[in-house]
């Protein structure tokens, strides 16, 4: 599997700058990269299918760990920009999941803010 960095129109966005989120882009991009790497990597130490050799098990589990790592990057890079919008509000829905959430753990939407 190999995975592409998507492309995210979200320039002129307030609050944020655009700067910010080219360095942002950038980071996602390094994310990217890196788990397409190590995943290649591991497939090449299991190429053969019958496992990995005893003498490369650090080896393959450092990679597996930091593929988790790289991986968890990209996608929540990925939940981030998709959640950005320049028409978005400036408070959600008074009766959405989140506000009810916010309320059940702070007592109000205000207070959950506030901390």
């Amino acid at each position: 599997m190999r995975y592409n960095a998507r492309q995210f129109d979200l320039s002129g966005l307030t609050g944020i700058s655009d700067k910010t989120l080219e360095q942002h882009f950038k980071l996602y991009e390094g994310y990217v990269a890196q788990t397409n790497g190590l995943i290649s990597k591991l497939s090449e130490l299991n190429k053969d299918g019958n496992g990995v050799d005893e003498k490369r098990m650090a080896e393959y589990s450092e990679l597996k760990r930091r593929l988790g790592f790289e991986y968890n990057g990209m996608v929540l890079h990925e939940y981030y920009f998709e959640n950005l919008q320049n028409t978005g509000a400036t408070k959600p829905d008074r009766n959405s999941a989140f506000v009810k959430a916010a309320e059940d753990s702070f007592g109000t939407y205000d207070m959950w803010k506030l901390d």
